[in-house]
């Protein structure tokens, strides 16, 4: 089954050369921890983001792997160089064909 999210990002359109920027990304998912219980008493499936990477100019820039304990709305904050100009694609995956891919321009003179 294929599940989607809303995911928003945050990257500088433009960096010189060398800068650090800033990189933002969240996506709006319950996470369910698969620990919790509805008010009937039914166990609520487990149903989180596993992993989320970031590329640039197809070279892996940040990883992380999300658990069970990360709270719903995942925001995740990193730094990277500005090293030429090109594409950053975020991707998020996760449970039961859970999917999110974004892709945003930066030009760095």
């Amino acid at each position: 089954m294929s599940k989607t999210s809303r995911t928003s990002l945050t990257v500088p359109a433009q960096a010189k050369k060398g800068s650090i920027i800033e990189i933002r990304a969240i996506a709006q998912h319950d996470m369910e921890s698969g620990f919790r219980y509805t008010e009937s008493g039914k166990l609520i499936p487990r149903d989180i983001i596993r992993v989320f990477t970031c590329t640039y100019n197809n070279v892996e820039v940040f990883k992380a792997d999300f658990y069970a304990g990360i709270g719903a709305n995942p925001l995740i904050i990193f730094t990277t160089v500005a090293v030429e100009s090109g594409e950053l694609e975020f991707k998020w995956v996760g449970d039961d064909g859970y999917e999110a891919v974004n892709r945003a321009r930066i030009t760095v003179s």
